[in-house]
């Protein structure tokens, strides 16, 4: 009787540590989307101008399907538009400049020449033509390694979106990506109140 005994905590065991790995592989291959925000001004330039532009830009990094989405809206620029894109990574968070890490010399379909406009896109990371070429080479060579460095360039505030225009060329109004921050519900606020 011992020995069934032991052989079923055994299995037990062996069926639990089976059950964990699987519920962590499970989890690490279907990683959340990230949701990333940005503000956009002439003051977060490096260097600093005074442009009135300003905008604001939401992306959503999905790692597990390899698609990013990005809305953009901004206005009042002085010039007209002429690039726009991501560059990454800088050598410390929030500051700092980079090189392109997406498409140049803007993204596709993003309104060229206006002052103002909104634009929307979703991106395979899979394909080679979502990144600069040279960003692609100088992170691993494929579009694979160089999808890891941009999400993980982005996730440590490395990463800034800039609009170009014909006044501002080196970059008229831009912004660090950061996570953004879910909204508590006011029932969980309640609660978690309740314990503080």
């Amino acid at each position: 009787m011992n020995a069934i005994a032991t052989r079923l905590s055994k299995t037990r065991a062996l069926l639990a540590v089976m059950a964990a790995a699987a519920l962590f592989s499970a989890t690490a291959v279907h990683a959340a989307p990230i949701n990333y925000v940005t503000s956009l001004s002439g003051p977060n330039e490096s260097p600093p101008n005074a442009s009135p532009g300003t905008g604001s830009a939401t992306l959503i990094v999905d790692t597990a399907t390899h698609l990013w989405t990005m809305h953009v809206d901004f206005t009042g620029l002085l010039g007209t538009t002429t690039a726009s894109h991501t560059h990454a990574p800088t050598a410390v968070a929030g500051t700092g400049t980079a090189g392109v890490a997406t498409t140049t010399p803007y993204f596709a379909g993003f309104p060229i020449g206006v002052t103002s406009g909104t634009y929307d896109n979703t991106f395979d990371m899979t394909l080679a033509t979502s990144y600069n070429g040279s960003y692609v080479t100088a992170n691993g060579g494929t579009t694979a390694s160089a999808e890891i460095a941009l999400a993980n360039a982005i996730a440590a505030g490395k990463a800034y979106l800039n609009i170009h225009t014909s006044v501002v060329s080196a970059g008229e109004i831009r912004g660090f990506w950061t996570a953004a921050v879910p909204a508590q519900s006011k029932s969980w606020g309640a609660i978690r109140n309740l314990y503080h």
